[in-house]
């Protein structure tokens, strides 16, 4: 029965099918931009003393709704209004203190935000662990409503998703979309318009057969577990888990419990494992990380494969999720999530297999409300089951998202994207085209 269901709730989050290559892309989408006036400022965040970088560390514009996130190499592109440009800019990572900078202090580039390691003591905080994990979790997941935002709101959000064939890239999509949110209260589903979109695929590394993995944006945004919460927990219930209090920590001057949960020994089908960041005095859940349970590879390539080649074996080797959510008026919201998938594919007769993975992320980067409640045309909604569409102009020009915030590209896919660029020029220079 648990099977059943997680295999219904993963048809509506993402499917990935096995299907032989020459995969043909989808129409183009875009949106006419308004191009409003803007200052960029570009750095990276980096730990005090040691100069490690802090990857997903937060940007955030003071009492503002614009923010962004740093990318792997701890590295932020942080774009801002001419008009709020007397404002402040606050930058935080969870564990260090918080540091607000002016943004007249900033330089236009090559800004090193140095953040400290939070030494706050916790002594006799573990006295105060809460007695029963099981019972604040269920706790959170009732208060919901009154805890995160139950206003409708228009979230501007940046996505990127990366495919890579063992340790090489061969696709790379990135999107600016608008996520219609509706209350937590609320059991609507979100919808969602792209604005903005580009991609470039290297369909000579997919070989005969690829991975194709659908969802696009879908993907990211359904791992809001407050929102959500029947994609990780069965039916919305947490019947089929354990939960034990690990320790206490602080974010942002907030004192937060750390819980762990994992699926009973006595359910059979794979559910997940992780840790629940919860506000102790909101009894809000700020951050959630965590895996799917793979110790039966055959009952967790069920919830992923449709369909196959009979001569290909296919299994998920990792399947990981985090959520971020942020406060503000009291009130907290969706910020951040990424999702990381690993398959194996097995040819029958084959002396080596291969791996592929996809790993995909989402940023709000500004939001309003949406008193109307008003949802985008049907025509014009993001469907569920979206690929996104070759577009490969956009990598070669510097100013394709215009004042849209979004993630700094790390180096290892800038790299990829010009190797790519490369292979295609080459392939049209030879009169042939990719499939």
């Amino acid at each position: 029965m648990i099977l059943t269901i997680l295999r219904e709730t993963f048809k509506r989050l993402f499917w990935a099918v096995m299907v032989l290559a020459f995969l043909s892309p989808l129409h183009s989408f875009g949106y006419p931009q308004v191009q409003e006036e803007f200052l960029e400022y570009k750095g990276s965040v980096v730990e005090a003393g040691t100069d490690k970088p802090l990857a997903l560390a937060s940007i955030a514009l003071e009492g503002a709704n614009i923010s962004t996130v740093s990318n792997t190499e701890g590295e932020f592109l942080l774009k801002v209004p001419k008009s709020l440009a007397n404002g402040n800019v606050i930058f935080s990572f969870l564990g260090y203190e918080n540091k607000v900078i002016p943004i007249r202090q900033l330089k236009k580039d090559r800004n090193n935000i140095e953040l400290k390691i939070s030494f706050t003591k916790l002594s006799g905080v573990n006295l105060n662990a809460p007695k029963d994990a099981e019972r604040l979790v269920r706790e959170v997941l009732l208060r919901k409503g009154e805890n995160y935002v139950g206003d409708n709101m228009v979230m501007t959000a940046f996505y990127r998703e990366t495919i890579k064939k063992r340790r090489k890239n061969v696709s790379l999509s990135e999107a600016v979309v608008n996520i219609y949110k509706t209350p937590y209260f609320s059991n609507k589903i979100d919808a969602m318009k792209l604005f903005k979109a580009r991609k470039n695929t290297d369909y000579s590394k997919l070989d005969t057969v690829a991975l194709k993995l659908q969802g696009g944006p879908f993907n990211t945004l359904y791992v809001d577990i407050m929102k959500y919460p029947e994609f990780i927990f069965v039916d919305g219930k947490v019947d089929e888990y354990e939960f034990k209090f690990d320790r206490s920590t602080y974010i942002d001057d907030r004192l937060i419990y750390v819980i762990d949960f994992k699926q009973l020994p006595t359910i059979r089908a794979p559910l997940y494992t992780g840790k629940l960041y919860i506000d102790v005095e909101n009894r809000t859940l700020s951050s959630a990380v965590y895996e799917l349970n793979i110790t039966n590879r055959e009952l967790a390539s069920r919830l992923f494969v449709r369909r196959k080649p009979a001569r290909v074996n296919v299994w998920p080797t990792e399947v990981a999720y985090r959520v971020d959510y942020r406060e503000k008026d009291g009130r907290w919201y969706y910020g951040y999530s990424n999702v990381l998938m690993e398959f194996k594919v097995d040819w029958k007769g084959k002396l080596f297999n291969s791996v592929y993975s996809m790993a995909a992320e989402m940023a709000v980067t500004d939001w309003k409300k949406n008193p109307s409640g008003e949802f985008p045309k049907n025509k014009e909604k993001i469907k569920k089951s979206i690929i996104l569409s070759d577009e490969n102009i956009g990598f070669a020009d510097p100013n394709f998202w215009g004042e849209y915030n979004i993630i700094e590209p790390e180096k290892s896919i800038e790299s990829a994207i010009k190797k790519i660029q490369r292979q295609l020029r080459r392939a049209n220079r030879n009169g042939t085209s990719a499939p």
